[in-house]
């Protein structure tokens, strides 16, 4: 008899395991952060056909109907889904692994100033601690996705984030359209920064800390998946108004994000908080009024991007050539006729 248990581990199990992450709340694809999202969509589709604000003559076109979700962009989006799960095992976890030893963890940090400057008077752990620690750890993760989602938008990455931009309708398994290498990227940064706050954290509190959570996830990062996190990545305009997307990141933001048009680029980085765009100088603020919008990289070659296939090589071969040739005029910045963004 064949052994097909090597087969099973990297193939059978990942996809078992990328089906099962539906119902998972710790990551935005989920079928419960679906169903909040539509159930809000929902609302705004009947206040708005009350209003006569909308031509849609039913819900599900309202959401965009077969030609945004049986879009061949979209049937793209659910096979790939599936195959990050083959990829996170054949890939992300060997990378992860070797590099795993050398990351400073929460615990090295802790040591490293309980030698420093000696141990502290154990905090006895609240409700209030737990909460300021949860609020913490959501800053820190929510500033550094704000920063590698930038740095992806730069000359020598975006051949890594176009994956993600290509799209050309947005659906919400778009969220995990992200190549492996951006990932790896995201997850590293993470471990360091976070690993670097737990342990100052901990170090100040005599002791470690833990979380508060709701059902398992930390408390703030729940409530803003619950924002109907969904609608980000959908053609159902949610705004929140000039005011509360000074610090909030509402869905018509991130769609504007995704948007061809060369005035919206680098243009809202941030996932939960728009707070860092508003620092930073990449804030774009919008109103009730749906702008029109067309998605995709604003550059040609998005239909290098149709498959499974190239979404997982083509970046590698559009920077390598880039690399043999920096001194040619082709950028790796979006738009055709524009510099490289930083």
């Amino acid at each position: 008899m064949p052994d097909f248990s090597h087969l099973n581990t990297l193939l059978v199990e990942p996809v078992i395991s990328q089906l099962s992450g539906l119902f998972d709340l710790n990551g935005r694809v989920g079928v419960v952060f679906l169903l909040l999202s539509y159930a809000v969509a929902y609302g705004l589709f009947r206040l708005r056909k009350r209003r006569g604000l909308t031509k849609a003559p039913s819900f599900w076109q309202f959401l965009g109907g077969h030609r945004v979700h049986f879009h061949r962009s979209a049937l793209l989006d659910y096979r790939y889904y599936l195959v990050r799960g083959i990829l996170n095992v054949a890939l992300l976890v060997p990378i992860v692994g070797a590099v795993d030893p050398y990351i400073l963890r929460s615990g090295d940090c802790l040591a490293f100033f309980t030698n420093l400057w000696g141990a502290r008077p154990r905090v006895d752990e609240n409700l209030s601690l737990s909460l300021l620690y949860g609020l913490g750890v959501f800053l820190v993760s929510d500033f550094k996705n704000y920063w590698v989602h930038r740095a992806f938008h730069s000359r020598w990455l975006w051949a890594f984030h176009k994956v993600h931009h290509s799209a050309a309708v947005l659906v919400p398994m778009t969220a995990s359209r992200v190549h492996f290498v951006e990932k790896l990227a995201a997850n590293l940064a993470g471990t360091i920064l976070l690993g670097a706050y737990a342990g100052s954290f901990w170090y100040v509190c005599g002791g470690e800390i833990g979380a508060y959570t709701l059902f398992g996830v930390t408390w703030l990062i729940f409530i803003f998946n619950a924002l109907a996190v969904s609608l980000r990545h959908s053609h159902v305009w949610l705004s929140f108004g000039p005011l509360v997307e000074h610090v909030l990141n509402s869905p018509a933001q991130h769609q504007i994000h995704h948007s061809d048009a060369p005035r919206h680029f680098d243009k809202n980085f941030g996932i939960n908080l728009s707070l860092w765009d508003w620092i930073f100088g990449t804030l774009y603020v919008t109103r009730s009024t749906p702008e029109a919008l067309r998605f995709g990289s604003g550059e040609r070659g998005d239909e290098g991007y149709t498959s499974i296939y190239s979404l997982i090589v083509t970046p590698f071969v559009t920077t390598a050539r880039k690399l043999r040739n920096t001194g040619g005029a082709q950028g790796l910045g979006q738009g055709t006729s524009q510099a490289p963004h930083s």
